[in-house]
């Protein structure tokens, strides 16, 4: 049996909730049914909030995961995939901005690199530090197949090289599960490495992540 907006107490409805607590106070489905405001005739708001929360606990989801929701239409995506920008822009800038790289173990702790544990395509994500090795920020440099065209020493330094970054940490996942360096993984470190040392913007490590868990390329290749 759906529920709908209506049938709901106003002083529980999402966003009266968030007039009178704050968003801080709602649930992950309350806050999205927020956002999208109501559902459809066979799929409550909130079943549809539950389905999008699913997606969000693996990775951001596409235009076109939303859109295969039903009752997520292409207006809605859009809405969901503007505040999802959002947040990853702003929502996390002062935490960020405290944390201190001392092990391949720290990078864990920021939420999107997290979160590529359980990611079903390959990121490749840059970190710039600053001269205390605390986080700047992480940029999303490629998603899909990671190949050396694809991430290339210009994509990787550009943020870097604005920010005025003192060293940078990349990472990457293993959609597979498999945390052994590829060929690949070797050649681009190396690429990275050569860049860096031109620039002057050393590359700490390259960290590979996957349900399994994570292996730092330099601990391996000392290993």
């Amino acid at each position: 049996m759906t529920k709908q907006m209506r049938d709901i107490e106003e002083f529980n409805r999402p966003r009266e909730k968030i007039m009178r607590l704050g968003a801080s106070a709602l649930r992950d489905e309350e806050l999205v049914a927020a956002i999208i405001g109501k559902g459809t005739k066979g799929n409550d708001v909130f079943s549809i909030a539950t389905e999008i929360v699913t997606l969000l606990r693996t990775e951001i989801p596409t235009f076109r995961e939303l859109t295969m929701i039903r009752g997520v239409g292409e207006g809605k995506a859009a809405i969901l995939l503007a505040s999802f920008e959002l947040a990853r822009r702003f929502g996390k800038n002062e935490e960020i901005s405290q944390l201190c790289i001392t092990s391949p173990e720290d990078v864990l702790k920021l939420h999107e690199i997290a979160s590529l544990r359980h990611g079903r395509q390959e990121h490749f994500f840059v970190i710039t530090l600053n001269g205390a090795h605390e986080v700047i920020h992480s940029h999303l440099i490629s998603k899909g197949t990671i190949n050396q065209s694809l991430v290339h020493p210009r994509e990787v330094f550009s943020e870097a090289i604005a920010e005025r970054a003192a060293a940078i940490i990349c990472v990457h996942n293993h959609p597979s599960g498999n945390l052994t360096p590829s060929r690949e993984d070797e050649e681009i470190t190396k690429r990275l490495e050569e860049a860096g040392t031109l620039l002057g913007i050393p590359l700490l490590d390259h960290i590979i992540i996957s349900k399994n868990g994570f292996t730092s390329l330099y601990s391996h290749r000392r290993s």
